[in-house]
């Protein structure tokens, strides 16, 4: 199983501080967007793109051997669009044109608009039927890249999803991983009270998936399952991710009436204090880290010199008779 350094874990923190940073500035410039699922889903965007997702070049960004994106609930292009930014996909000048007419950031991933989307999403529960029929592709060509699929816990109430279950397993397509963004809230209130799936581990094992559950808000766990999730044969795996919708912004954590919506002058400074406080808390981390890196190197006896021999006596020459 694939484990990070300390340097590394650090890093990818920093990583999702700046996602989120991201996500504030594109909301700002839109005034509006679906900012709870965006939030929730950081740390599993900043693990596929950091980490996992391999041959992604924004120069060749339908290069044949990369690894396969799609974000199925769409609605939370914020982090995809903050992702690609930092890959290089496009200028965050773009940021600005956020939901404006003939933006090449419109409020659902658009293929036809922006290079880096794999699949035009929005209409729930697509995007798990579009990923098999990748996979199922890419082994036909013997084509050794992964496709990887970000769905939300409320988007499993749609029964094409569930088809496309049965088919991964069906035709064996382990180079899928599904990842459920599993934050228990909707646009509408709790999951739970809408469309309750109750236990949903043993749901996804039922239609033959391996299923590994995380939580969704530490980067080595994201790191570590998408791993093993690659190793998997004959069966695909889904990672369910325990998250908090808004994660990141004290206001907005497990409050559905961030799903989507617009944020107001204090709202947005609040953001920025958390994401400040976020970035410091990193650093302190890491100087802490490193102090006790220093305190364990001084605490080490040193070692022991070996003990001078002392000379052999020399024996008296034999006298000669003679």
């Amino acid at each position: 199983m694939l484990k990070i350094t300390d340097a590394e874990e650090l890093e990818l923190k920093r990583y999702a501080v700046q996602l989120r940073k991201d996500v504030l500035a594109i909301i700002k410039a839109g005034d509006a967007g679906h900012i709870g699922g965006a939030l929730s889903a950081t740390e599993l965007m900043t693990a596929l793109y950091y980490k996992v997702l391999k041959n992604i070049d924004p120069k060749n960004p339908r290069k044949e051997d990369r690894d396969r994106f799609i974000m199925s609930a769409g609605h939370k292009c914020l982090i995809v669009y903050a992702a690609l930014a930092e890959k290089g996909f496009f200028s965050k000048d773009l940021f600005n044109t956020y939901f404006k007419i003939n933006s090449k950031l419109p409020g659902h991933p658009d293929m036809h608009k922006l290079p880096g989307i794999e699949s035009n999403t929005g209409s729930l529960g697509h995007g798990l039927p579009i990923a098999v029929g990748m996979g199922i592709g890419l082994k036909l060509d013997k084509n050794p890249a992964k496709v990887y699929v970000i769905m939300g816990d409320g988007e499993l109430s749609e029964g094409q999803l569930w088809e496309a279950a049965m088919a991964a397993w069906k035709f064996k397509v382990d180079n899928l991983t599904g990842i459920v963004d599993c934050n228990k809230l909707q646009a509408m209130g709790p999951t739970r009270e809408i469309f309750e799936i109750p236990d949903i581990e043993k749901k996804w094992k039922a239609f033959g998936w391996n299923v590994l559950r995380i939580n969704g808000h530490k980067v080595e766990e994201v790191v570590a399952a998408l791993d093993k999730a690659a190793k998997v044969k004959k069966v695909p795996t889904v990672i369910i991710a325990d998250t908090i919708k808004g994660k990141g912004f004290s206001f907005a954590e497990g409050n559905a009436a961030f799903h989507n919506g617009s944020l107001t002058e204090e709202q947005f400074k609040q953001a920025q204090k958390n994401l400040d406080a976020a970035a410091a808390a990193i650093a302190a981390e890491e100087a802490g880290k490193k102090g006790a890196v220093k305190k364990t190197a001084a605490k080490k006896p040193a070692a022991k010199k070996s003990a001078a021999k002392k000379p052999a006596k020399k024996k008296p020459a034999a006298r000669k008779r003679g």
